[in-house]
Formats: structure tokens, sequence, C-alpha cells
């Protein structure tokens, strides 16, 4: 099977591009020639590449033949994006992409989207406006839609929330102004993400739906607040820690949602199952810091 892996340079599409390798898929990763390959870079001789800012979008389905693309791409909206440019890159590339993949007769399209209300913010809503096209375009392409909970691991984004909490920790920044953490969510540690994505692959082929979504997480929803305990009583374990936590400091955001709404069941009778608790996931993480 020949996959088309778009975000092969962040942080789930090279944990993904790792797994798929070593599953001797043959794997196309779509880029930008100036794109940091830091994550994937013992992986490159092994793949083939396309600049998708130099090539059109539609060379490598016309080399080969693209059995399934797995679409991981995304803007936050954290790093100074305008609207536009998280809209320009979550729907407007995606979408192309899409109409590209129909064209060209591509089995199955994977999406990565988000359990996130779409109204949260304009990250949320460009995602959420995106799944409406892919339902749109479902008579012609078979779609997996995956809605990721709270992931985490190793080489993720500064600019995400774990990752910047364990910088803030390390870097004894004094008292670390936080929300009370009241709100619940599912996290995930990112190989039970990756394994998720590799259990639908191989079960995608019986799918009579030509829509499927799925919820990605534990079924497991814990206080924010017990979840960076966690974290910092590990990393404290581990380094001299200095920073305090300091909760209520600061309110929760417009629109915060206190629970999330999720249904894990339908990927768990596929015979998936999570590996990692909360603990394993957090003390591979810090494990990780060594080796970035």
């Amino acid at each position: 099977m020949t996959i088309l892996l778009t975000g092969a340079t962040g942080f789930l599409g090279s944990h993904l591009l790792e797994k798929l390798v070593e599953e001797n898929y043959n794997v196309i990763v779509l880029k930008r020639s100036f794109s940091d390959t830091w994550r994937i870079e013992h992986l490159l001789g092994k793949v083939k590449t396309y600049n998708i800012d130099l090539e059109d979008i539609s060379l490598p389905f016309k080399e080969q033949k693209i059995d399934c693309v797995i679409h991981t791409v995304a803007s936050y909206g954290r790093s100074g994006e305008t609207i536009y440019e998280v809209i320009d890159t979550n729907l407007m590339f995606s979408l192309k992409l899409l109409e590209t993949a129909v064209f060209f007769n591509t089995d199955t399209f994977f999406n990565t989207d988000t359990l996130s209300y779409k109204y949260l913010n304009h990250y949320a809503l460009s995602k959420k406006q995106f799944v409406e096209w892919l339902k749109f375009f479902s008579d012609k392409i078979k779609v997996i839609n995956f809605k990721i909970e709270h992931m985490y691991g190793p080489k993720d984004d500064k600019t995400k929330f774990v990752t910047w909490l364990m910088e803030q920790i390390l870097n004894n920044k004094g008292k670390i102004g936080l929300t009370e953490g009241k709100q619940k969510r599912d996290f995930i540690y990112i190989d039970d993400v990756v394994n998720a994505y590799m259990t639908v692959l191989e079960k995608s082929g019986s799918f009579q739906e030509s829509f499927k979504e799925f919820d990605v997480g534990t079924g497991k929803q814990v206080e924010l607040k017990e979840f960076i305990t966690t974290l910092y009583n590990k990393l404290r374990d581990r380094y001299e820690v200095t920073s305090e936590l300091n909760f209520g400091a600061i309110p929760y955001r417009k629109g915060e949602f206190m629970e999330i709404n999720e249904d894990i069941e339908p990927l768990f009778n596929l015979g998936w199952k999570p590996r990692f608790s909360i603990e394993e996931g957090i003390a591979k993480t810090i494990e990780g810091l060594e080796h970035e």
C-alpha cells in the first residue's frame, strides 16, 4: 500500500511516519522546502518526499498510485499566524488535497480532527468546517475522521500545553499561573494515538460506511489539575525544581468546556486499547527530553 502523509515533520506526523516505515508501508511525504525536518531526519532516506511549495500538489498522484492519504497537517494559530493563514492551512489546503485525491481515485482519506467544540477558537472552527467538506465528498472517496483528544509525548511543539508547562517547571519560573484546573480532559499518549491510526488503517478495507468517525482517547477523563500535579511530581523526582504551581491564578478562557463528550467504544470494538497510563506516558515524555 502506498500512503501519502502530510504533516510528517510535525508531532503526530513524525511518530506516524516512524511506525509506517517500521511496518514497511510505501510512504510519500508532502512537506515544504523550508520545513524543519529534525524529527524525521533519520527517515528521509526511506521515503519519497515532495516540496509542496515548489511542486504542484497533483505531482505525487501522477507519479504513483496513492492508495491512501493520511492528513495530519494543522495550523493552531499559536505562532502568530493570522486567522486567514490558519484557515488557509486547515481548510483551503486540506480541501485542495481532498479534491486532488478524489480526482486521482485514491481509495481512502484519513483526516485528523479535534474533539474541541467548534466555536472554541478559529483552529477548531476551521477543522470542523473541513469535516463538512469531507462528508460532502464521501460519496467519491472513503473518509476516516479521527477526533483526537489531548495527545502528548516526546518531540511535541513548544507551543503545546504539556511541553510549555514542562519548560516552565524546568526553567524554574517561580510561580506558574494556572486556572483552577477543574476542567476534565482525556490525556492520551502519542504511541496510543499512532496505534489507533494503524489499527483503523488495517481494518478500513472492511468498513461499509463511506464516512466513518472515531473519537481517539483513553476513555478516562481526569481533571487538568490532577494531570499537572502528576507531571510536576514526576519532574521533581528527576530534576531540581523550585517552580510552584499557582492554581486559580488565571481565569478559564472564554467558552471553556469543563468535560469532553467522547465515545471511544467504536475504536475499542476494532480491538484497539490504550497501553499507557498517564503516569507511564508522562514518564516516557520526560525521558524523551534527554534524547531531543
